[in-house]
C-alpha cells in the first residue's frame, strides 16, 4: 500500500477534511453549493472506505505472515512480498507458476 492510502487510512485524514469543511463554512460561505457539499461527503465516504479497506488488508497480511512463519516449507522472501513493486511480484508469481507446472509434469511422468 502507498504511504498517501496509508495515510487516507488514518482518522486524521478525515479530521483535515472536516477541518477544511468548517474552514469553507467559515471563511467563504457563499461559494460552498450544492456540488462543494457533494465533493466533501464524497471525498468523506471515500476515506472511510479506504481506512476499511486497510483494516481488512492489514489483518489479511498478519494471518498470512503467520502462517507463512510457521510453515516450515514457506520461503523467508515471501514475508517480505508486500515491500515489492507489483511488477516484481507478477514475475515471482509467474516463476512459481512454471516450477509448479514442472513439478506436474515430472510427476505425471
Amino acid at each position: 500500500m502507498t504511504k498517501a492510502g496509508t495515510w487516507a487510512a488514518r482518522p486524521a485524514a478525515f479530521a483535515f477534511v472536516a477541518g477544511y469543511a468548517v474552514l469553507w463554512l467559515v471563511f467563504d460561505r457563499s461559494s460552498l453549493d450544492w456540488h462543494g457539499a457533494a465533493t466533501l461527503v464524497t471525498l468523506s465516504i471515500a476515506l472511510v472506505i479506504q481506512r476499511s479497506e486497510h483494516r481488512d488488508t492489514q489483518a489479511l497480511q498478519a494471518k498470512l505472515d503467520e502462517l507463512l512463519r510457521v510453515h516450515n516449507a514457506a520461503r523467508d522472501e515471501l514475508t517480505q512480498v508486500d515491500e515489492k513493486e507489483p511488477e516484481e511480484i507478477e514475475n515471482s508469481r509467474e516463476d512459481d507458476r512454471k516450477q509448479l507446472a514442472g513439478a506436474e509434469d515430472r510427476n505425471e511422468a
